[in-house]
């Protein structure tokens, strides 16, 4: 969408700070409407972050108007509300490219902009980041501002409060906006959110305050005394009928709350915090996700993030019947076992609606617990389920289960508890990038002794793999599946199979080379065999660990070659599982893995990047050719080495 001075007048002026700078007090409000009419229009059309963005306009706006970025830093938590951050630091006019290749991040990004302090993609992080760029700064003896903004649930993770805990009682410039819209993606739950809330029903502290401050001013005994004990009263008061003692408490000087939709009052608020308060500080902004649109306003999850505008074609009338996308198909078989056996219950990070799980909310509450943006403890909490005979299930991202590595391994692993970990977004998840990619868990996840790893290469091997976890009793137990559809169709009629841990499934027996697949990848090389005729075996190495030595062993004796495929990196996944059997085995066999690369990659649809990363049809279909062509080359230089042997 252009930016054009007619429909645009005033944000068409400005591209940077600096020109924001140049509106006047009383047309930063029109520069707000202008800024959301925009950004609602563009993301309407090609997709990305919404609701978030459109309730910090006026706190953007008002503090790149006061601050003196890049100089002074603004660090942002969770960046699915920087849009309109992006707007106004030089990147208005590539807004329509947000997510797509090659175009902008959908989240913070240092390489991205001077004016992007610190990456954000996962929750909870700004805290500690910006007090580390405020302790950086006072150790080299600079001077500018630098400001945390933490909300959309982001202050319902533990990183949060660790950080406040050091950050408090250092004495040190820092300042922290509490961005309070009571939501993360789903609403936000726990004690917190509603500790924050009663501020809401409380006006009379603020009120008192105020009246107090000038009162005392006037007093004949002395200004400053006055005010003095007018201070220890507050903090009196304060301890009655106000949850800003929470972060009094953590040393914090708290303000608030503050309508956060008002560009006036918080440019004049943040002038006087930026001039007057040289020690931590946190102020408490009230704003609405979805702000401006009544349809995202009420329904602020929907809007949380929409997809580009759908190109509409005609169905052909004989057109196969739809898949269901590999979320949903968690869900409903979750919510399936989970009417059969009360003992099972599913547990998520403020991701209900992400991982499948809303229905299975709405129908057996009493069997779903949403923990926040708190994975770690999620992870411990399952475990103390798990040890008292619960069969949890933690529905969590996969890049998302990194955070809780720890938890895994010394909470639910060394206790041999078993703890079902279903990782949504496992392997590449396109448009939200480099932070969401679930590339690792393969790696990280098979470091920890006694996990069990699966990757379903359908959606009804995710049913049979679910069932089978819920049926496992000796340790951890991880099952990872794509953002994506299902390639099946599923008869949910049929009861799901008990599978054997460990096995494996040949899908198409041949000569040669064997085709080792697991997951995505399985449906991708068996289009890929069938379409070129390959006469090569394929196994659906529907276990990553442990591996299925039997079957490998017996395998491995009429075969001269043996390719592996997984979408996960290499070091320390299944061809690297592979690649160490063989060599601790002695065997010799030709061999080559294709995995993710081993660098960080960048965003862009599912299909883009798995040709980028060397995982499409014709890369899966050139290293088949590749081996079987090498392997006739061996074959012919091991007869010659026969018939010369024998002529001797």
């Amino acid at each position: 969408m252009t930016v054009t001075r007619e429909v645009f007048p005033l944000l068409s002026r400005v591209n940077s700070p600096a020109e924001l700078k140049q509106l006047s007090l009383d047309e930063l409000e029109q520069l707000c409407a202008e800024l959301r009419s925009y950004l609602w229009d563009t993301i309407n059309e090609v997709g990305g972050h919404l609701a978030a963005s459109l309730g910090v306009v006026e706190l953007t706006v008002a503090l790149h108007y006061v601050y003196d970025t890049p100089t002074d830093k603004i660090v942002w938590d969770t960046g699915h509300q920087g849009y309109i951050h992006k707007i106004l630091t030089g990147r208005r006019d590539q807004l329509a490219t947000i997510r797509r290749k090659g175009g902008l991040s959908g989240f913070l990004k240092r390489t991205e902009s001077e004016y992007d302090s610190f990456g954000a993609g996962h929750a909870s992080t700004s805290l500690s980041a910006a007090f580390g760029l405020a302790v950086a700064r006072d150790m080299k003896k600079e001077k500018h501002s630098v400001v945390s903004v933490i909300g959309d649930g982001g202050m319902t993770g533990g990183l949060a409060f660790e950080a406040l805990n050091n950050a408090g009682h250092s004495g040190r410039d820092f300042t922290v906006i509490l961005n309070d819209n009571r939501m993360s993606i789903s609403p936000n739950v726990g004690a917190v959110p509603k500790f924050l809330a009663k501020m809401e029903t409380n006006p009379l502290l603020s009120k008192i305050k105020d009246e107090m401050w000038e009162l005392m001013g006037k007093s004949p005994v002395g200004k400053d005394t006055m005010r003095s004990f007018a201070g220890r009263f507050e903090a009196s008061l304060k301890s009655l009928v106000s949850p800003g003692m929470l972060f009094e408490e953590f040393g914090f000087q708290y303000f608030g709350p503050f309508d956060g939709h008002n560009v006036k009052d918080v440019v004049t608020l943040l002038k006087k915090i930026k001039a007057g308060h040289k020690h931590p500080t946190l102020i408490h902004f009230l704003t609405r996700k979805g702000k401006g649109y009544e349809c995202a306003e009420a329904e602020p999850v929907s809007w949380h993030a929409v997809k580009a505008a759908a190109k509409v074609e005609p169905k052909a009338a004989d057109s196969a019947p739809p898949t269901e996308a590999y979320m949903d198909v968690f869900g409903k078989a979750l919510l399936e076992e989970a009417r059969k056996d009360s003992r099972v219950c599913a547990i998520t990070a403020a991701m209900k609606e992400g991982t499948g799980l809303v229905e299975f909310a709405e129908e057996l509450p009493a069997q779903f617990f949403d923990v926040g943006i708190a994975e770690g403890h999620g992870v411990t909490f399952a475990s103390g389920l798990a040890a008292e005979g619960i069969k949890p299930v933690c529905a969590i991202y996969s890049s998302f289960l990194q955070r809780a590595y720890d938890h895994a391994l010394h909470d639910a692993a060394i206790q041999h508890l078993p703890v079902i970990f279903c990782m949504d977004r496992a392997g590449l998840v396109g448009e939200d990038g480099q932070t969401h990619h679930g590339c690792y868990d393969l790696g990280y996840l098979a470091t920890i002794p006694g996990m069990v790893i699966a990757a379903p290469r359908d959606g009804q091997e995710l049913r049979n793999l679910l069932h089978t976890s819920l049926h496992w009793a000796d340790g951890p137990f991880a099952i990872r599946y794509p953002r994506d559809k299902a390639p099946d169709v599923i008869n949910w009629n049929e009861s799901p199979a008990l599978l054997k841990v460990g096995s494996w499934d040949v899908m198409k027996e041949g000569r040669r080379v064997l085709v080792l697949a697991t997951g995505t990848m399985v449906e991708a090389a068996r289009k890929v065999i069938a379409e070129e005729e390959y006469n090569v075996t394929l196994v659906n190495a529907r276990f990553v660990k442990p591996l299925d030595e039997m079957l490998l062993s017996e395998l491995l004796d009429s075969h001269e070659a043996v390719l592996t495929i997984e979408e996960g990196t290499g070091h320390g996944g299944f061809g690297s599982q592979v690649a160490m059997y063989l060599k601790s085995n002695g065997h010799e066999h030709l061999f080559h893995a294709l995995h993710l690369p081993y660098h960080f990659i960048e965003h862009a649809t599912r299909k883009e990047l798995l040709e980028i990363a060397g995982l499409s049809p014709a890369h899966i279909s050139l290293a088949i050719a590749g081996l079987l062509k090498a392997d006739a080359s061996s074959m012919i230089l091991r007869e010659a080495v026969k018939k010369e042997n024998s002529a001797e």
